[in-house]
């Protein structure tokens, strides 16, 4: 899809976000592809997935944009959200039409370099390249050096990030006070207010996954809910 016409489909809409790792009950490429089916007809404008076969398949069934990650550990580093040009490599060959990477500050696998993943995508692809940061400085970084979409994901999610139990709109409007790229809500938004709320403070779009695809995570927080009440 076009840039333009790719960016105005997700403007001030919903983005779903489909995973289940290993561990997880609905873990399973046709499970995730059955889940964006009804992200669809609820009203997503737009799929987030992770791992080539599970892209794939939503893609057989779903005709969304879809934003493509890759999440796999590396003993050398903790970043896990597409590393490596190794995984880079893999999303453009699933199809994808924007690729989504960890751009925090951290140390990549193998010593590798945010710039030299992101220059590869622009030279081997038609793919807009989202930068997963986790503090305004990151994405800011991230903006200067040519991602197309910056997204608020991994707040909370580095040492040095702010740790909020729920989404972090200071990040939001920070964010869309200093770049010109588009600023997408994402991280521990549980509620439609919440999401609201995420384009109030300036967010061009959002993307909720809890919330929607991991059931055991809702039925924890109406259970943890349930026992406070009975303290």
């Amino acid at each position: 899809m076009e840039k333009k016409k790719l960016l105005e489909s997700i403007h001030r809409h919903l983005i779903v976000s489909c995973q289940a790792l290993e561990d997880e009950p609905l873990h399973g490429s046709d499970m995730m592809s059955r889940m964006a089916v009804a992200a669809q007809q609820g009203g997503a404008a737009a799929i987030r997935a992770n791992g080539k076969n599970d892209i794939i398949a939503i893609k057989e069934k779903v005709g969304l944009p879809m934003i493509g990650i890759v999440k796999r550990e590396y003993p050398d580093s903790d970043v896990y959200i597409t590393p490596t040009l190794h995984e880079v490599k893999e999303l453009i060959e699933a199809g994808v039409d924007i690729i989504a990477i960890d751009a925090t500050g951290r140390r990549r696998p193998n010593d590798e370099k945010l710039e030299n993943l992101l220059a590869y995508i622009r030279s081997e692809s038609g793919c807009l390249a989202m930068a997963d940061i986790s503090t305004k400085e990151e994405g800011v970084a991230a903006a200067q050096m040519g991602f197309d979409l910056i997204s608020t994901t991994l707040s909370g999610y580095t040492a040095y990030s702010r740790d909020l139990e729920g989404p972090d709109f200071q990040l939001i409007r920070e964010l869309s006070a200093s770049i010109a790229q588009p600023v997408i809500a994402e991280g521990k938004i549980y509620s439609p207010e919440e999401a609201a709320e995420a384009l109030a403070c300036g967010a061009y779009a959002v993307v909720v996954g809890s919330a929607i695809t991991r059931p055991q995570i809702l039925t924890r927080r109406f259970a943890n809910q349930i026992r406070k009440e009975d303290d």
